[in-house]
């Protein structure tokens, strides 16, 4: 592809070479979205940003990208994003709809956020699908590891509940089948805890929860710091004051339904750490949050069926608001097609779209 093309990574403001550095933070959750921080690392992070904290939404980010096609000297560019980045090449191309000349969209998080997204509605509703299309697979478990979740999370406390949630996504990264005995079978752990015996289970949930990563590799900081002014909320925007918060997560909690969070339930929707970061976050003006659709250039948009971290129910809303978007949904594969595929179909998608006029 270098024949046609010059390939530009951007190291994206608090990330890399200037990873931001919340100690606190960063110990309690490393690189997970999922585990839920306390009160007091929230607000030492915000205390060391301090004024700084709101240049760090996607807006900036945007912005950052124009400049560097400015200092590249291009009219257009191909945007690449994976994970959060999909969400920045979206935005891109929606902010600058003249400047790209195609978009690929890898693990796909929605441009437009909702309250639905910080409750993590859809990663604890995909898991039921995911869990019993991995048990489908020959030789069939021959139950319902849907069934065994909601069992094990409903014998357990909410805070036990948003740890299996956050063990479930990060052994996407180890084992996309969730049933290799050499990374820990998951779904053998789950029905081996319903069934009476929980020391498997709590084995992989004290190995894969909340990784100790340094700030260059991955800065909990940052993520604080961007979802907490892009994402809206049960109470709203990220300019809603903080005492008026909790208030309104019990009323959204009071009145959501079991089918919205199962096989989880409402507690795990509302302790995990999308919203308990948040939460706590000092009140800032609110920055964009376009709904508008993608622009009407070409976009490849890619997902596997097995990821829960940027799950496929994902992929498919944003591609229906892709005019000339084509979606590749990759088999047996979890998050982040063209950096993790095991296989080569999703490159191959990606060198197709990039070689095509």
């Amino acid at each position: 592809m270098a024949k046609d093309y010059r390939f530009v990574m951007l190291d994206q403001r608090g990330t890399g070479s200037g990873a931001l550095r919340c100690p606190g933070l960063q110990t309690q959750v490393g690189s997970s979205d999922i585990a839920t921080p306390t009160p007091d690392a929230v607000a030492e992070c915000a205390r060391i940003l301090g004024d700084t904290a709101p240049l760090y939404s996607t807006d900036q980010s945007v912005a950052d990208f124009d400049w560097l096609r400015q200092a590249l000297g291009v009219p257009k560019m191909v945007v690449d994003g994976v994970s959060y980045g999909s969400r920045t090449a979206a935005r891109y191309a929606i902010a600058h709809p003249h400047n790209v000349s195609k978009v690929i969209l890898d693990s796909v998080l929605p441009h437009h956020a909702t309250a639905a997204d910080s409750l993590y509605l859809t990663g604890l509703q995909g898991q039921a699908r995911m869990l019993r299309a991995a048990c489908e697979v020959a030789p069939a478990c021959g139950y319902d590891p849907a069934e065994d979740l909601a069992w094990v999370v409903r014998h357990r406390s909410p805070a036990d509940g948003v740890k299996i949630f956050d063990t479930i996504v990060n052994y996407e990264f180890e084992d996309p089948t969730y049933r290799n005995p050499d990374s820990g079978d998951v779904i053998g752990a789950l029905h081996a805890a319903r069934g009476g015996s929980a020391g498997w289970l709590d084995g992989l949930v004290k190995g894969y929860t909340t990784e100790d990563v340094a700030p260059e590799v991955y800065s909990s900081g940052l993520h604080a710091a961007t979802l907490c002014a892009d994402q809206r909320f049960p109470w709203g925007s990220a300019s809603t004051p903080v005492p008026a918060r909790q208030p309104l997560l019990s009323l959204t909690a009071r009145f959501l339904p079991a089918s919205a969070t199962w096989p989880y339930t409402t507690e795990v929707a509302t302790q995990q750490g999308f919203i308990q970061t948040c939460l706590h976050w000092p009140a800032e003006p609110a920055p964009s949050n376009p709904a508008s659709r993608l622009p009407d250039v070409p976009v490849l948009l890619l997902n596997g069926d097995r990821d829960l971290s940027t799950p496929l129910e994902w992929a498919q809303q944003e591609a229906a608001l892709a005019p000339r978007g084509k979606l590749v949904i990759v088999p047996g594969e979890s998050h982040s097609i063209q950096n993790r595929e095991r296989g080569h179909a999703g490159r191959d998608a990606v060198i197709s779209f990039l070689r095509s006029t």
